[in-house]
């Protein structure tokens, strides 16, 4: 069980803020589009923190979260729950400090997705879909974000740069700025995808525009994609003018993810390590091993093969070695990095071809799926290797065998044929006897 006692304590404080002001029709969000994703305990939150805000308005003493169990009739552990839930979607931001003896809490409302613009969000939308199912999803969709009416005919609409030709590099600038602050913070690195649009003479800014990079790494996160898969998944979706088609970007990643995963459903579901201790991320390895299984549960393949060769650029050989056996054998990134050390270390920092594939699909069927695991099962392999090998080598005592010489073999086996011979000499005694007695008996009855 997850332990949230003594992340907030009843008697401490808190104030409540709203960053901008919410759409018309948010109640609507909140319950038919938000609901489904984090339940009813963290909208429910939602809403008693935001009517909260006109009542202390006129007060300068911070609300206590004891009266906040009152007013939800929760536990403060639940509370903390549906407090985390809030802000991993978003719709929350907590700020800490302390006074005196306890610590005051600030929490700010973020504003939420009006119904329309809440399927316009490609992240939001895929996991409603997954959670409510199609024919619930297209109702909503229908209900709040309908299609244009086609009986009005084609829109031809002028668009600003088809009538008016400027330059405005501080919007442009500023514009860029925040876009490329949304993307900072999926952190993805699309150097690979880069590569790959390269190679095939694709204008790589005609794909990669800044919307398509953060539904890229969205489609990344949601479905725990590899390099591999978002490559398969945008060259598929792309138009004969090399433009990406976003809804069958999706369709691609979600056809993968079945394919990988077999079916596995997505859903929004609570992360124990995180929600254990939501400050875990600050926590330092303590060993060099802890240092390098996180290193490598964290970096791509790609940039393991790098860090490895001094910073120079992986080869596209290698590369392509590592892709095929990650989809041939399904081996997730840490798992994968794991192999490569391992390899690299036992061939003199070669990549055989026939050698990895053939840990791969050794630890493949182990069903290994972390850094740790991997690595665990790796030692514990070549312990075995090492005792196989001690044994056959004939090192240790109890293995050594002893060299007997000729002449005990030739004493032994004179032994053997005397006792062989006395053994013949008696039985052929008692056969004489038995033979002369069945005479005498034979030669008395004929008398």
């Amino acid at each position: 069980m997850v332990n949230r006692i003594g992340k907030i304590l009843p008697v401490e404080g808190y104030y409540v803020v709203l960053k901008e002001t919410l759409p018309v029709d948010y109640a609507k969000s909140l319950t038919h589009l938000y609901q489904p994703l984090i339940g009813i305990q963290a909208v429910t939150l939602y809403q008693t923190l935001l009517h909260e805000i006109e009542l202390q308005l006129n007060k300068s003493e911070p609300q206590t979260h004891h009266t906040l169990m009152n007013y939800l009739n929760l536990p403060l552990d639940e509370i903390y729950s549906a407090r985390l839930k809030l802000e991993a979607i978003g719709m929350l931001k907590t700020f800490k400090r302390s006074e005196g003896s306890n610590n005051v809490f600030t929490y700010e409302l973020q504003q939420l997705f009006s119904p329309a613009h809440f399927f316009k969000d490609p992240m939001l939308s895929q996991l409603l879909y997954h959670h409510i199912g199609n024919d619930k999803f297209q109702f909503l969709k229908q209900h709040f974000a309908p299609s244009p009416n086609e009986s009005f005919g084609v829109n031809i609409t002028a668009t600003f740069q088809d009538v008016f030709e400027t330059v405005t590099p501080s919007y442009q600038q500023e514009n860029m700025d925040v876009e490329e602050a949304e993307l900072d913070m999926l952190d993805v690195d699309f150097s690979w995808m880069e590569h790959a649009l390269k190679q095939r003479m694709i204008p790589i800014r005609k794909v990669l525009t800044t919307q398509n990079r953060k539904l890229i790494s969205q489609m990344m996160f949601l479905y725990n994609l590899e390099s591999h898969d978002i490559e398969k998944s945008v060259l598929w979706a792309l138009t004969e003018e090399n433009c990406l088609n976003t809804e069958e970007f999706k369709a691609a990643c979600h056809d993968v993810f079945k394919q990988k995963y077999r079916g596995n459903n997505i859903r929004l579901s609570a992360k124990t390590s995180q929600m254990k201790n939501a400050t875990s991320k600050s926590k330092q390895p303590l060993t060099k091993e802890e240092q390098l299984i996180e290193q490598l549960e964290t970096i791509s393949p790609r940039q393991l093969l790098e860090d490895l060769s001094s910073g120079n650029h992986a080869s596209e050989q290698d590369l392509r070695l590592i892709r095929d056996i990650m989809t041939s054998q399904g081996l997730p990134s840490p798992v994968m990095n794991v192999l490569i050390h391992y390899v690299l270390l036992q061939s003199n920092m070669k990549l055989s071809k026939a050698y990895v594939e053939k840990i791969a699909s050794h630890w493949s069927r182990a069903n290994l799926q972390t850094a740790k695991e991997a690595m665990a099962f790796a030692k514990k392999e070549k312990d075995s290797y090492q005792k196989v090998k001690k044994t056959n080598s004939g090192y240790g005592v109890r293995n050594k065998k002893e060299v007997i010489p000729d002449w005990f073999k030739e004493q032994k086996k004179k032994q053997l044929q005397a006792t062989a011979t006395k053994e013949e000499e008696i039985d052929e005694a008692k056969e004489q006897r038995e033979l002369e007695e069945l005479l005498r008996q034979y030669s008395s009855n004929n008398k």
